[in-house]
C-alpha cells in the first residue's frame, strides 16, 4: 500500500490489485497550488468546501464518497464518520466533517478532513484502531498544532502524516510545519516522496512522524 501527498488534505492510496483513493480533492483556484493528475477509483469528500470537495479534480470516473456510512469498494472497506469536533452540534451542512478510516487489507488510514477540534473519547473508540492518521495541523477551521498532538495521542497511531498546513505557494494561510513539528517535540523530520507498507507488522512500535513531498 503507497500514500503520496498532494498538497492540503488531498492524499492518494492505493495497493495493486485492489481500489485507488483519493482524499478531498480541491480547486487550484482557491488553494493556489497544482495538485497534479489524479487518477481513482474512489474519491472521498470531508466536507462541503472547494478547498475539499472538488471531485472535478479526478480525471476518469470515481466512486463518490460524501458522508458518513460503510463502503466496499474494489477490495478496499472505506468507514466514514461523522466527527465535527466541535462541543455544539452544527447549525449548517457546510460544518459538517466526515472523518474516513480506509481499510487495504487489515491496514488502516484514517483520513481527519477539517477536523477542528478534538472528539470525545467515544467517538475516538468508534473509529476503531487507526494505523496511520492523516492529520490537519494549520489551525483556522482545522486543528491546531497542539490540538493535534492532543489527537494523536489518543488516537495512538503507528505513524502520523500532516496536513492541512501554510506553504508557501499557497493562497490558504495557515500555520507553517514548523508549528506542529516543535509541539511533537522534533526539530526536523526528513521528507518522503511516498510512504510504502505491505502490512502491519511492518508499522514502527513508536509513534512516527512522517511529511510527505507535494506529489505532482
Amino acid at each position: 500500500m503507497e500514500i503520496t501527498w498532494h498538497g492540503h488534505s488531498c492524499f492518494r492510496i492505493n495497493e495493486r490489485g485492489m481500489a485507488s483513493v483519493v482524499t478531498d480533492p480541491y480547486d487550484p483556484q482557491v488553494v493556489g497550488i497544482d495538485p497534479g493528475k489524479l487518477r481513482a477509483d474512489v474519491v472521498t469528500v470531508s466536507c462541503d468546501d472547494p478547498a475539499h470537495n472538488y471531485v472535478k479534480a479526478i480525471r476518469g470516473k470515481a466512486f463518490e464518497i460524501t458522508g458518513p456510512g460503510e463502503y466496499e469498494i474494489g477490495g478496499v472497506f472505506i468507514t466514514g464518520v461523522r466527527i465535527n469536533g466541535r462541543k455544539k452540534k452544527a447549525d449548517h451542512d457546510d460544518l459538517r466533517n466526515t472523518v474516513y478510516v480506509i481499510d487495504y487489507n487489515g491496514l488502516t488510514i484514517a483520513h481527519l478532513g477539517e477536523l477542528n477540534n478534538v472528539p470525545s473519547q467515544t467517538e475516538v473508540e468508534g473509529l476503531g484502531e487507526v494505523n496511520i492518521a492523516l492529520v490537519p495541523i494549520g489551525g483556522q477551521t482545522s486543528l491546531t498544532a497542539s490540538k493535534a498532538a492532543e489527537v494523536i495521542s489518543l488516537l495512538e497511531p503507528s505513524i502520523v502524516i500532516p496536513m492541512h498546513y501554510g506553504m508557501s505557494a499557497s493562497l490558504v494561510k495557515l500555520d507553517p510545519l514548523s508549528k506542529f513539528l516543535k509541539e511533537m517535540g522534533l526539530t526536523t523530520v526528513e521528507t518522503e516522496e511516498s510512504i510504502k507498507f505491505t502490512n502491519t507488522s511492518s508499522l514502527p512500535e513508536e509513534i512516527r512522524v512522517m511529511v510527505l513531498d507535494l506529489s505532482v
